[in-house]
């Protein structure tokens, strides 16, 4: 079995999934840019990034979440969505994929947590406005349709 699968959703990111040892396969996974609202300097990020102190808050937070082992949480270089940062996306094997971004970094941990537990009991992983956290309800920049491979 390979190590990885490459997954490209639309332009809008390439991020590399981690196949799951236990199981074999990988259902679901948070993908958090760990670029997002970096400060530049002469072409070098200096400090850390706002990407980065969000992801260590959700994975602060998942510690005790209980979907920890079945929702893997993975940083992504960058998903191009910088004027929109922060940013994080819910994909799912066979559900639709969501992007979030205008995350504040403080405050939207445990809303991104929660939504991605909505995310994960859904079937089709749709995410009705009315049901996501108030913090998810105007950020959404992309909900990509479910790929299928035609045989």
């Amino acid at each position: 079995m390979p190590a990885g699968v490459y997954l490209s959703i639309l332009n809008i990111c390439e991020v590399q999934v981690t196949i799951n040892q236990a199981s074999g396969v990988i259902d679901h996974t948070l993908f958090v840019c760990k670029t997002c609202a970096s400060v530049w300097q002469d072409g070098q990020r200096v400090g850390e990034s706002g990407g980065q102190k969000l992801l260590q808050k959700i994975q602060q937070l998942a510690q005790n979440w209980e979907l920890r082992d079945e929702f893997p949480i993975q940083e992504v270089e960058c998903m191009s969505a910088c004027n929109r940062s922060c940013v994080v996306a819910f994909v799912g094997k066979g559900k639709l994929t969501y992007v979030f971004g205008d995350l504040a970094v403080d405050d939207n941990a445990s809303a991104i947590l929660e939504c991605a537990s909505k995310y994960y009991e859904k079937s089709d992983g749709l995410l009705p406005w009315a049901e996501r956290p108030e913090a998810l309800k105007k950020g959404i920049l992309a909900r990509i349709p479910t790929f299928r491979v035609q045989k």
